[in-house]
């Protein structure tokens, strides 16, 4: 099985991005310091990325962005050579933009697709780690295979001399939303109301209902937080400390550097309320 990775973000740009972490929103950050953060943690991500061999990865970026600007920073990252593509995305809302991407890669399994299953990654991940792409993408050969993917695929495709099943794999973030997302080019899904419906559904409960109508075996991957408002950075802040220490012992693990660095260069801390002894 062929498998891609693609980051799905925004070209960092002043008062563009991470806005709700800003203190014209509500939050605690200059727009400057929300958006070096988010560039931080975008090449925090793609290093992960980078870091698996046994995938491809393709970059999407909002159409609006600065092609050039985000060159420049791609070319920072460890091996950018090893990225396999970067495109800006098409469509008028999320929804679309997000099935624009996955299409320029699957193509429908049709002959001139670039993969055969794709993990869609977001760009706000800092505590991403390896084993969690790699475990997402052995989920997926396993699942695809078995009979109950066989039989939820939407298209006869093979594959190293096997037929592909459908599968989804996903990762949760907070507030009922997911961070990765993959699924083979013979599942049958797409993003319609996905992140953006009148009902109200949550986009990790429409994920799971369109599972659930097609009979698709999905699989449940470790929690990975995103950064959106001030609380997520609060909490992220310990998980992060614990992460260097743990690679102390853990060869394994990267630690997101960049995102490390922009933290310490903000003077961040992350506090908790002690603790009100009931009184006697």
């Amino acid at each position: 099985m062929k498998k891609a990775m693609l980051v799905f973000t925004k070209v960092p740009k002043i008062g563009e991005v991470k806005t709700r972490l800003t203190e014209a929103r509500g939050g605690i950050l200059t727009p400057e310091e929300a958006n070096s953060l988010y560039e931080s943690c975008i090449l925090d991500v793609i290093d992960v990325c980078l870091s698996i061999d046994e995938a491809d990865l393709y970059i999407c970026y909002n159409q609006e962005g600065d092609r050039s600007y985000f060159d420049s920073i791609l070319a920072g990252v460890s091996n950018p050579q090893k990225i396999a593509g970067v495109f800006p995305d098409q469509g008028d809302h999320f929804n679309e933009r997000i099935q624009y991407a996955t299409d320029y890669i699957l193509k429908d399994g049709q002959d001139d697709r670039l993969a055969d299953s794709i993990l869609i990654i977001g760009g706000d991940l800092p505590c991403l780690q390896p084993h969690t792409i790699r475990q997402a993408f052995a989920k997926m050969e396993t699942l695809s295979s078995s009979e109950a993917g066989q039989k939820a695929a939407c298209r006869k495709l093979e594959v190293n001399n096997s037929l592909l099943g459908a599968c989804i794999v996903e990762g949760a973030c907070q507030e009922g939303g997911y961070s990765l997302v993959g699924f083979t080019s013979t599942t049958p899904i797409n993003f319609q109301d996905m992140f953006y419906n009148m009902d109200g559904i949550t986009a990790l409960d429409m994920l799971v209902n369109k599972a659930e109508a097609k009979q698709i075996p999905l699989a449940f991957l470790e929690m990975v937080p995103d950064v959106d408002i001030p609380v997520d950075l609060a909490s992220i802040m310990p998980l992060l400390r614990a992460l260097v220490t743990a690679a102390k012992s853990d060869p394994t693990l990267m630690i997101p550097q960049r995102t490390m660095a922009c933290l310490e260069q903000i003077g961040l801390q992350s506090v908790t309320l002690p603790a009100i002894r009931d009184s006697i």
